[in-house]
């Protein structure tokens, strides 16, 4: 049986492409490890959903056990789990992160 925090995340993870729990919000990230990845994404124009684990401590650590991931930025794209600030740093300076949004059809191969 799941809770409904586990329910609220799936939600919120199938609600938008590309889904960013943080902490604060991506015009005022509250971290700096949630400003980097808001600062790639941004830099990469990809629209995307944050959510702020801030304002609901169940959401805070209900995406810790849900994503088996210890460390909040936590980054969903089309419903799968990336990883934190460092794996998309990672991605992001290796030009996969790019190309996995525009294999996903979230970015143009243009862009």
């Amino acid at each position: 049986m799941t809770s409904p925090t586990v329910e609220r995340i799936k939600g919120i993870v199938a609600s938008s492409d590309v889904v960013l729990f943080m902490k604060g919000v991506a015009a005022a990230p509250e971290c700096g490890f949630s400003a980097s990845v808001v600062q790639i994404l941004n830099g990469l124009k990809v629209p995307f959903e944050g959510v702020n684990v801030l304002v609901d401590p169940q959401v805070r650590e209900g995406i810790k056990s849900f994503s088996d991931w210890p460390t909040i930025p936590q980054l969903y794209v089309k419903g799968e789990f990336l990883g934190g600030a460092d794996i998309v740093r990672a991605m992001f300076q290796e030009g996969e992160l790019a190309a996995l949004l525009t294999d996903k059809g979230i970015l143009s191969a243009a862009t």
